[in-house]
C-alpha cells in the first residue's frame, strides 16, 4: 500500500494534467491501515489493486501515528518541514480561541484550522494541496470522511462554497456548510444532512465504523458519482476512511493485554469495511462507465501498534490515579516526569493554567501541559500525539534546557529517539531533525 511515494506521484500527476483531460482521481486513504495486513482474504479489493496495479512495496509513513502530519504530506506532496503541520497536537505559540484558548490545539476540528488558517496568511500549512489544483485547473472537488485530515486537502475553502466536504462534523456545529443543491440531492437520496457519529464513540468495542462509513459510502455513490457523471467535467475525489483507524484505538478484544491487540477481530473486520467501501465505489464507476477514465489511488496515513503502557523507571507510573490501573503510565506522564526531574511546576496548557497537582494524583486533563514557574511563559510545553510527543523550548534559555530534558529523557524506558531541532545541537544521546526530514 503506497504511503508517502502515493503522496508524491499523486502530485506529479494532478499538477500536469491539461483541464480539458476526463482523467478522474479517486484518493482512497485507509487510515491507520498496516500494509502486511492486507490479504486477499480480509481485504480483496486492496489486495487486487496492489497485485494488478503499481504497487510501491517500500513506501512509508512521512512521521509514525500521526495523521494530520500525514495527511500534509499527502495532500501537498510536501515532507512535514515544508507544511509545518508536526501533530495532530502542537504548540501553537498563541491561544486558540476555538480550543478554548489552549496552546496546545487539538487540529483535527474545522473551527481551529480555520483559525489556524487567519492566523498563518489563509493557509496554515503554507502549500498548495493536489486538490487545489485540481479545483483551479476546472476539476470538481469532493472530501470525506475523518475529521481534519479531509480540511487539510483545501483548506483555503472551507467555507463549502466550492469544493464539497463530509466529515465527522458535517451538519453539527463545526461542520462545514453544505451548498444549497448538495442539501437537495441528498435529500432526494435519502440521505441524512448530519454525520453519524464514528462507533468508538457510541458503543467502544462493541462494533466497525460501520453506520458512519456506510453513511460516506453511500454519499459517493449515489450522489457525488452520479452527480460528476451527469455534469460531465473531471472529478478528484478524496475518501479518507476512519476504518480501520477509529475501530483499532476503541476495540476491547483484549483489554490490558497486548494479545491478540491489532490482530483481534474487532480490528481484522474493521479492515474488511474500508476494503468494502472502495469496493461499492468501483462498481459504481463501472455502473456508470467511469472507469475507465479513473485513476484510483490507495493509500494509508500510517500503520498501527499495540502499546504497552507500563515502564519501571517513570516517576509519573509509581503514582496513582483515578480512572488509570496501578502501575500504568497516566495521560501526560511524559510531562509529569520533566516536571519532576527538573523541579518545576505543572500546568495545563493556557496563559491560565490551572496547575496540575501530579504528586496528589492529578494529571494533565488532555496529556499535553506547560511546565515552568509563569504558565503565560512557560519553559517547556508538551504536544502529545500518541506513539511520539513534541516538546517545546519556547524561552530564551532553550539551548541550556535542552540538554536538561535530553538527560530526562535517555532515563526513561519508555524514549525510543530524541531529534532536536539542528541549532540547538549538537546533543549527545539525540539525531538532529534534518535527518528524519522534519527542518523547517
Amino acid at each position: 500500500m503506497g504511503r508517502l511515494i502515493a503522496g508524491a506521484v499523486f502530485a506529479i500527476l494532478a499538477s500536469t494534467l491539461p483541464s480539458h483531460a476526463q482523467q478522474n482521481v479517486i484518493l482512497f486513504v485507509a487510515d491507520g491501515l498496516r500494509a502486511a495486513a492486507v490479504s486477499s482474504e480480509r481485504a480483496p479489493t486492496f489486495a487486487r489493486i496492489r497485485d494488478t496495479g503499481v504497487n510501491f512495496s517500500n513506501s512509508h509513513a512521512a512521521w509514525p501515528t500521526i495523521t494530520t502530519s500525514n495527511a500534509s504530506v499527502i495532500a501537498t506532496g510536501h515532507l512535514i518541514g515544508d507544511t509545518g503541520n508536526f501533530g495532530n497536537v502542537f504548540y501553537s505559540g498563541f491561544p486558540v480561541a476555538s480550543a478554548a484558548r489552549t496552546i496546545t490545539p487539538f487540529v483535527q476540528d474545522n473551527a481551529v484550522l480555520s483559525e489556524l488558517n487567519l492566523h498563518h496568511g489563509g493557509n496554515f500549512i503554507a502549500e498548495r494541496s493536489i486538490m487545489a489544483a485540481a479545483r483551479e485547473k476546472g476539476y470538481f472537488t469532493a472530501a470525506l470522511g475523518k475529521v481534519g485530515p479531509v480540511g487539510i486537502h483545501d483548506l483555503t475553502q472551507l467555507d463549502g462554497k466550492t469544493t464539497i466536504f463530509f466529515d465527522d462534523d458535517t451538519g453539527k456545529k463545526n461542520g462545514i456548510v453544505l451548498r444549497p443543491e448538495v442539501v437537495e440531492m441528498l435529500r432526494k437520496a435519502g440521505l441524512a444532512l448530519e454525520t453519524p457519529g464514528r462507533a468508538q464513540r457510541e458503543n467502544p468495542g462493541k462494533s466497525t465504523n460501520i453506520v458512519q462509513q456506510k453513511y460516506y459510502r453511500d454519499i459517493v455513490t449515489r450522489v457525488l458519482l452520479p452527480y460528476f457523471k451527469e455534469n460531465k467535467k473531471p472529478f478528484m475525489l478524496l475518501y479518507w476512511s476512519s476504518d480501520p483507524d477509529g475501530t483499532q484505538h476503541s476495540q476491547r478484544d483484549s483489554i490490558n493485554e497486548l494479545v491478540p491487540g491489532i490482530n483481534g477481530p474487532t480490528s481484522l473486520a474493521a479492515i474488511k469495511v474500508a476494503d468494502d467501501d472502495l469496493s461499492a465505489i468501483i462498481a459504481t464507476l463501472k455502473e456508470l462507465g467511469l472507469e475507465s477514465d479513473t485513476n484510483i489511488f490507495v493509500t494509508a496515513d500510517h500503520g498501527f501498534s499495540t502499546v504497552s503502557k507500563q515502564s519501571k523507571t517513570s516517576p509519573a507510573a509509581k503514582l496513582k490515579y483515578d480512572n488509570v490501573p496501578e502501575g500504568q503510565l497516566p495521560p501526560g506522564f511524559l510531562a509529569i516526569d520533566l516536571a519532576h526531574a527538573l523541579g518545576l511546576p505543572l500546568y495545563e496548557p493556557s496563559a491560565e493554567g490551572p496547575g496540575v497537582d501530579y504528586k496528589a494524583g492529578k494529571y494533565p486533563r488532555r496529556a499535553s501541559a506547560s511546565i515552568g514557574k509563569d504558565p503565560a511563559k512557560p519553559d517547556i510545553v508538551v504536544g502529545v500525539n500518541g506513539g511520539n510527543d513534541l516538546i517545546y523550548l519556547p524561552q530564551d534559555n532553550a539551548r541550556t534546557l535542552v540538554r536538561q530534558v535530553v538527560k530526562a529523557l535517555l532515563a526513561q524506558d519508555y524514549t525510543s529517539g530524541v531529534f532536536v531541532r539542528d541549532d540547538l545541537g549538537p546533543v549527545p544521546g539525540t539525531l538532529p531533525l534534518s535527518k528524519v526530514g522534519l527542518t523547517g
